[in-house]
């Protein structure tokens, strides 16, 4: 039986989260108290394994904090029973945040008389980090909309009957921050820039001219060479401790031309039947 808990901050796309998992399939349950997980799984899921078999539950701050800082021990007893849980936590920066709740004009579930939004966001980071330090993969969607986070969702479920790990390769730029979900970050500012050639500076890494340009630079075949080999010797290691998920991201100034060439570039060598390879570009979104 598979179980995908999804928790994080309010605003970061849970709702949307749980409607694709819907969609693929998943019985979602949306604000399930973690005091009464203990009881779904045992007198539920456990009951009726048919209907069960794959399902979704949405855990968040509108928990008291008191049966949060419990959920490991929840969490623990989930395992006990042979039920296979995994994580999903949703983030996103702050100014997002605040904006998105200053569009929308929601209400912030822990905000009140006495608790401005700001103050809320921060006091909601508090009460999540029990979940958040469990999660199999966290998602920034800071910079990511309906749809592409709709996919995001899709691609990381990957085929686990066939697929062992789902690796994604996420290019950036630096001057618009690091992504907050990146397990592992490499930094391609130091290789010759495209962007300094007339001609180059207007295409991405995708483009044959600036493919060709990037392909003849001895220094990043160099750092290809170099992060191919560190994944090569671990990514197994983290398959053997149960990862279900990694996000290498590669990150130049403005994530238009050399990181874009070398996450491509590393998701065509890693592409293998026992990996789900997601390929992801920040900036050109």
């Amino acid at each position: 039986m598979k179980l995908i808990i999804v928790s994080g901050l309010s605003g970061s796309g849970k709702s949307i989260a749980l409607e694709t998992l819907e969609d693929c399939g998943y019985y979602c349950i949306d604000n399930l108290p973690v005091t009464m997980l203990e009881d779904f799984i045992n007198h539920v899921m456990l009951i009726d394994k048919h209907t069960y078999a794959k399902t979704a539950i949405g855990i968040d701050a509108r928990n008291q904090s008191e049966s949060l800082i419990h959920f490991t021990d929840s969490l623990k007893l989930i395992r006990s029973k042979g039920i296979d849980c995994e994580i999903i936590f949703m983030q996103a920066e702050e100014s997002t945040l605040l904006k998105r709740y200053s569009e929308t004009r929601r209400k912030h579930p822990l905000t009140d008389f006495n608790i401005p939004l700001k103050e809320a966001i921060k006091i909601e980071k508090e009460m999540l980090v029990p979940i958040a330090r469990h999660a199999s993969v966290v998602i920034d969607t800071s910079r990511t909309h309906y749809h592409q986070l709709r996919d995001l969702i899709k691609d990381q479920i990957g085929d686990r009957e066939v697929r062992h790990i789902s690796l994604q390769f996420q290019s950036f730029g630096f001057k618009n921050g690091v992504p907050l979900d990146a397990d592992f970050v490499f930094d391609a500012r130091g290789l010759p820039n495209p962007y300094w050639i007339p001609e180059l500076r207007g295409l991405t890494g995708k483009d044959q001219p600036v493919s060709d340009f990037l392909k003849g630079q001895e220094l990043v075949s160099e750092l290809f060479h170099d992060i191919t080999e560190f994944l090569e010797r671990w990514i197994p290691r983290f398959e053997a401790e149960g990862r279900s998920y990694l996000t290498i991201a590669i990150g130049c100034t403005g994530g238009q031309h050399r990181s874009v060439y070398l996450v491509d570039l590393l998701a065509r060598r890693f592409k293998s039947p026992s990996l789900n390879v997601i390929i992801r570009h920040r900036e050109l979104s």
